[in-house]
């Protein structure tokens, strides 16, 4: 079983109704209406809630930051990357979050968070040397995890490639990328790709994109943390769509027919 501790991350999961719950605890020393009508969503879904002492949930949450409200449920299912080729709306342009080896849970979790309010259709995230789907990185996303599309891949660029076969373009951001963000046209079907904590990209990952984008910096540090870095970006592109949808103007991408495959590249 899993566990899931904090007010958000267990709401959104029974919300959500992807997971099966086995049962919820509940801090008896906490009395507050926010936890009240929580306990009482949990009741009215069928959920066994039980009261537990708080050092009882912190032993179990392993952190005393479980807000008074832990629950065991089952593993969230990872999907395929052929699952999130569509869009979740028909006829909308498709927008992919990629990780390329994103490690910190607080990090994922930011992300995870940023990518649900900008409208993602699906995250891409890496079984090796990347940050696992936990109970930090849940509650680190205020539950928007749990209402998200996410398939593990083993090998990223091969992802890539067959996001590219589905006519989306691949989207790097980098430090070294040649044109800014909010000078790109992010209103059409593509693949935001971010990278390590610090390293950045994947060389073949890298290599791999079609374009490379940067953000300007004005000050003494030449980059943002990753989660901000994405934050940026993703937004940008909600509000490109946004505009795009009433008419206005939008920046002008480099012109090219369609996203380049590369044959034979692992990572």
């Amino acid at each position: 079983m899993d566990v899931l501790y904090g007010v958000h991350a267990v709401e959104e999961a029974v919300r959500a109704g992807k997971r099966k719950f086995d049962h919820v605890l509940v801090a008896r020393e906490r009395h507050d209406d926010r936890l009240a009508q929580l306990v009482a969503a949990c009741r009215a879904a069928g959920l066994r809630v039980r009261q537990e002492p708080r050092e009882h949930l912190t032993h179990i949450a392993g952190t005393p930051m479980h807000q008074g409200i832990v629950a065991l449920v089952r593993p969230q299912q990872m999907l395929a990357i052929e699952d999130i080729f569509t869009p979740l709306a028909p006829g909308r342009a498709r927008l992919v979050l990629a990780l390329d080896g994103v490690e910190d849970p607080q990090n994922l979790g930011a992300l995870l968070r940023v990518a649900d309010g900008a409208g993602v259709d699906g995250i891409v995230l890496t079984e090796r040397r990347a940050a696992p789907l936990s109970p930090v990185a849940v509650k680190a996303s205020a539950g928007a995890s749990e209402h998200l599309r996410i398939a593990r891949v083993v090998n990223l660029v091969r992802a890539l490639e067959e996001l590219k076969g589905q006519n989306l373009w691949v989207i790097g951001l980098d430090e070294r990328g040649t044109q800014s963000y909010d000078e790109f046209d992010l209103t059409g079907d593509c693949v935001l790709v971010l990278g390590r904590e610090g390293a950045g990209l994947h060389d073949l990952v890298r290599r791999t994109c079609d374009h490379l984008l940067r953000i300007p910096m004005a000050g003494g540090v030449s980059s943002l943390n990753v989660s901000a870095a994405g934050a940026v970006v993703l937004y940008e592109a909600a509000r490109q769509r946004r505009a795009a949808a009433r008419g206005q103007a939008r920046p002008s991408a480099p012109a090219a027919s369609k996203p380049k495959q590369q044959k034979g590249l692992g990572s």
